[in-house]
C-alpha cells in the first residue's frame, strides 16, 4: 500500500517513472508545495532542495519575478507557432542570448529539452558539412560524457559507463576518447582526428564538467586544448552547456572561463530558472551561413510544435533579468566557498575517495554506491533532498540558499554519509 494522498496511490499505477526499475523502486515522496529553497511534502514536512530540481531552480523555488512574468505572458498569449509568424518574447530572448555568449553565437534555434537541442546541434553539423559538399555522418566524443536520452545523442554518451550500454550495437556509432588531459590522452585525442577526421561532422563536450557521467571535472586547459584541435582538423565543436551553463560555475558560460568559443552550443535545464520547459540551440555565423543560400534544400528542415513558446520564453526573459539585477554569480562564488568548508570533514570517512567542488556543485565520491535506496531514505530523514548516483553523493543547490541552509545541507551530506558507511561497511 502506498503511502501518502489518493492521487499518489491512483497515478502511481499509470505513471512511468524515470531511470527507475517500477517493480523495485520505493514509491517517490509527494510534493505539494515549493518556495524558495524547500520542498513541502504531503505529510508537512519540508526538505532543502539540494539537487535543484535536476539542476534547473537556480532562483529557488516561486520566484516572484518569473511568475509575474509568465501569468502576464498567460494573458496576452500562452503560445503561437513559429513557422511564419513571431512573438516578442522569443524573438527578445534571442537578442539577449546572443549578446551574452561568446564570440559570435548569435543565432538561436529553440526546442523543448536539452536531449533535444543536442540532437539538432548534431543535425546541424552533419547537414552543414553537406551543404559545403562533404559527407561527414559521425562524432567524436569523450569518455565520461552524457548529452541525453534521444537515440542519437545516446551515441556520444559513454558507450561503457553510461546509462545506454544495453544499446551498444544498435546506436550509430561514435569514436569515443578520453578527454586530452594529460600527454598520453592528448595524443589518443589527436590520432582519432588524424584516422577519422574527413567523417567526423563535429566533437561533442560538456566543458568543463562531466555532470551525468559522475561530476568529473577537468581544467580550463583541456577545454582550450579541444578547441585548438578541431580548428586544426577543420572539426566543428559542440559545447553542451545544459548543465554548466547559466551561472552554474560562477561564469555565465563554462566556455567563457576558458575564452573557448564553439560553434555550436546548447542550453536548457536553468533557462527558465526551473518552471517551464525550454532549450536553445545556438551556432556562430559561419555554420548558419551554410544553411543561409537560394536553395530550399540547404534549409535546416526541423520544427518542434512547441519550440519558442511564449511562456517559457517569458519565464526565461525573466530568468535573464535576475542574473542582470541580484548578485547571482556572487552568490555562486559563496555557495563555492561553504561547500569547500562544509565537505572537507568528509575526507576523513572510510570509503571516501574524494571530496571536490567547483562553483555550486560539491560532491563526495565514495568506493562504492551500496544500499542506495537506504541512502536516499536518510537524507529526507534529515530534512534535505539530495539524489546519490553512480558512485557520488552530490548537490547542486539553488543559487539563492542561505548560508544556514547550505550549512545544513552540508552537514547532512557529511554526517549521513559517515552514518552510513559505518553500516555498509566501509568504516
Amino acid at each position: 500500500m502506498t503511502d501518502g494522498p489518493p492521487w499518489l496511490a491512483g497515478g502511481l499505477r499509470h505513471i512511468w517513472l524515470p531511470y527507475t526499475q517500477m517493480k523495485t523502486v520505493p514509491a517517490p515522496l509527494p510534493v505539494t508545495h515549493a518556495e524558495g529553497v524547500r520542498l513541502t511534502l504531503a505529510d508537512g514536512r519540508e526538505l532543502i532542495d539540494g539537487i535543484s530540481s535536476w539542476w534547473t531552480a537556480v532562483h529557488g523555488y516561486c520566484h516572484p519575478h518569473i511568475e509575474a512574468a509568465v501569468k502576464a505572458q498567460l494573458e496576452d498569449l500562452p503560445h503561437v507557432m513559429l513557422g511564419g509568424l513571431a512573438h516578442k518574447q522569443a524573438y527578445r530572448l534571442g537578442e539577449r542570448l546572443a549578446a551574452l555568449l561568446p564570440g559570435d553565437l548569435s543565432r538561436v534555434f529553440y526546442s523543448e529539452s536539452g536531449s533535444v537541442s543536442v540532437e539538432i546541434a548534431m543535425k546541424m553539423a552533419v547537414q552543414y558539412w553537406l551543404n559545403k559538399g562533404e559527407r561527414r555522418t559521425r562524432f567524436l566524443s569523450f569518455t565520461g560524457g552524457y548529452h541525453g536520452d534521444t537515440f542519437m545523442t545516446m551515441s556520444v554518451c559513454d558507450p561503457e559507463e553510461g546509462m545506454h550500454s544495453l544499446f551498444t550495437g544498435v546506436l550509430p556509432k561514435q569514436i569515443v576518447v578520453d578527454l586530452p588531459t594529460d600527454g598520453e590522452k592528448c595524443a589518443a585525442f589527436e590520432k582519432a582526428l588524424e584516422i577519422h577526421g574527413r567523417n567526423i561532422a563535429a566533437v561533442v563536450t560538456e566543458p568543463l564538467v562531466q555532470g551525468a557521467g559522475g561530476m568529473v571535472f577537468h581544467d580550463v586547459e583541456t577545454l582550450r586544448r579541444i578547441r585548438e584541435a578541431c580548428d586544426s582538423h577543420g572539426v566543428l565543436l559542440i559545447a553542451d552547456e545544459i548543465f554548466v551553463g547559466l551561472g552554474r560555475l560562477g561564469h555565465m558560460f563554462a566556455c567563457e572561463a576558458a575564452g573557448v568559443v564553439p560553434d555550436i552550443v546548447t542550453l536548457s535545464k536553468a533557462l527558465t530558472g526551473g518552471t517551464l520547459p525550454l532549450a536553445a540551440t545556438i551556432a556562430c555565423e559561419h555554420v548558419f551561413d551554410a544553411f543561409y543560400t537560394d536553395d530550399p534544400e540547404d534549409a535546416l528542415m526541423h520544427g518542434p510544435t512547441y519550440m519558442g513558446n511564449a511562456l517559457a520564453c517569458a519565464a526565461a526573459n525573466a530568468s535573464l533579468d535576475l542574473f542582470e539585477d541580484e548578485p547571482r554569480l556572487d552568490q555562486v562564488r559563496a555557495i563555492e566557498a561553504g561547500l569547500r568548508g562544509g565537505l572537507a570533514p568528509a575526507r576523513d570517512i572510510p570509503g571516501v575517495q574524494d571530496v571536490r567542488v567547483r562553483g555550486a556543485i560539491g560532491v563526495i565520491q565514495v568506493e562504492e554506491m551500496r544500499a542506495l535506496d537506504d541512502l536516499k531514505r536518510r537524507f529526507v530523514e534529515a530534512g534535505v533532498w539530495v539524489r546519490p548516483f553512480r558512485d557520488i553523493i552530490y548537490t547542486t543547490p539553488p543559487y539563492v540558499i542561505e548560508k544556514d541552509d547550505l550549512g545544513t545541507l552540508t552537514r547532512a551530506m557529511v554526517e549521513v554519509t559517515a552514518a552510513w558507511a559505518r553500516e555498509v561497511g566501509f568504516a
